[in-house]
């Protein structure tokens, strides 16, 4: 099996190396922390919740995703909904390799009229909110209906503000994760499990 993988990633020239359990990304070692099972279980509650609370809206809600981290989720969530809605996608940015700058910027824009509907903000992962913060008073200021956020991952030791975080699929410690989405300096969001550092 290594030797596969091994023959695989010359062919593919995909800087992923696997040791026994463990996968090398540029220089770090990961782990898997959450198989792929457990993540569609955690997908398939926050869905029930919404199909529950988003069911008798007149119009439909917008979910409004966060590149790059949350196409994985989005995808998959969006399989197990039961109500009408519109997708739509921005960037912003806040990251750069294993740290948070604190500096977010939005390098795509809304650019649709969003006044009186339901909001969605999609999201992989909730540490410290500035993003969500960010995205929250941006999307506030055009009036919609109202404005909740869904997320993947929700890390309450590092978050830093009083917004209620509505719909969180699981919640973490402090750990940095990749997989399902979730990059390391960009690789790694192919995976289907997700990892945790593990250099030892």
């Amino acid at each position: 099996m290594e030797k596969f993988v091994i023959f695989a990633a010359k062919i593919f020239k995909t800087p992923i190396a696997m040791k026994n359990d463990k996968i090398k990304l540029h220089d770090r070692f990961f782990k898997v922390m959450l198989t792929a099972e457990q993540i569609d279980k955690a997908v398939s509650r926050i869905a029930a919740k919404l199909n529950a609370d988003y069911a008798d809206c007149k119009k439909p809600p917008i979910f409004v995703s966060v590149l790059s981290g949350s196409f994985m989720y989005l995808a998959d969530l969006s399989r197990k909904l039961e109500f009408t809605n519109e997708i739509v996608f921005v960037k912003i940015s806040s990251y750069e390799g294993t740290q948070s700058t604190g500096d977010v910027k939005m390098h795509l824009g809304v650019d649709f009229d969003v006044e009186g509907r339901d909001l969605i903000i999609v999201e992989d992962i909730v540490e410290t909110g500035n993003s969500i913060r960010y995205m929250m008073d941006y999307l506030r200021s055009l009036n919609p209906n109202s404005v909740e956020v869904c997320t993947l991952f929700f890390k309450p030791e590092k978050y830093h503000y009083d917004t209620p975080v509505k719909y969180r699929a699981l919640e973490i410690g402090n750990e940095f994760i990749v997989g399902y989405g979730l990059d390391y300096d960009q690789l790694g969001r192919n995976l289907k499990d997700i990892y945790v550092v593990d250099d030892e």
